[in-house]
């Protein structure tokens, strides 16, 4: 386990990183907005099993070998920056829609959670977190370095997941307004394509740790 006073010292910091909005925030309140609350927390749990592939990566030392190598963290980068650029591509082309509130089914659901998880594995908040802030609080002394990146790291996704939620539930009540406006289909798939060409475009300029 983690030392006791540095377990209270990064729950405050990772709250702290957590009421900044990054990428991830971004997409949880555009799916919100636009789709409602269902779908807004359907984005958090793809959000939150993206921070679990982090947590994984870090535990096994995946991220340090990404940082590492450049051809590795490159063909990570630019797949997902690839997919993330042809979404919202295709929404600003209309090729595709946004349903209606009274006509999502599970599948759009199902989408819009794979569309999370690669938002936040992509995401360099998180990876930068993961990967340059997280080791700061491993204690030898304390265990495993292993078993307290993975503490740390549940903990980090935990508290993630609460403050997301919160966005999606006050987005989505909010949205529910916008979406009786007749231009609002108009308006939010511009708004809503634009998001996912700028968070590809985020994730392929993002640049991986300097080695020693």
């Amino acid at each position: 386990m983690p030392d006791p006073s540095k377990l209270a010292l990064f729950v405050g910091a990772a709250l702290l990183l957590l009421i900044v909005p990054g990428p991830s925030v971004l997409y949880i309140v555009t799916q919100s907005v636009s789709h409602g609350r269902r779908a807004g927390l359907a984005s958090v749990a793809g959000i939150t099993t993206g921070t679990f592939v982090h947590i994984a990566a870090a535990t096994i030392g995946l991220s340090a070998l990404l940082a590492s190598s450049a051809l590795a963290f490159n063909v990570v980068k630019y797949l997902g920056a690839a997919y993330l650029i042809v979404v919202g591509v295709r929404r600003l082309l209309g090729l595709d829609p946004v349903e209606d509130a009274d006509a999502r089914a599970p599948s759009s659901h199902a989408r819009l959670f794979r569309q999370g998880v690669v938002v936040n594995t992509l995401n360099p908040k998180t990876a930068l977190f993961f990967l340059a802030f997280l080791p700061q609080f491993v204690n030898s002394e304390h265990g495993a370095a292993w078993s307290q990146i993975l503490v740390l790291g549940l903990i980090f996704a935990c508290l993630g997941a609460l403050s997301d939620g919160a966005w999606a539930l006050v987005a989505g009540t909010l949205g529910e307004r916008l979406r009786n406006s007749r231009r609002f289909p108009a308006v939010q798939r511009y708004v809503s394509g634009s998001v996912f060409v700028g968070l590809g475009a985020l994730a392929a300029l993002s640049a991986p740790a300097k080695q020693a």
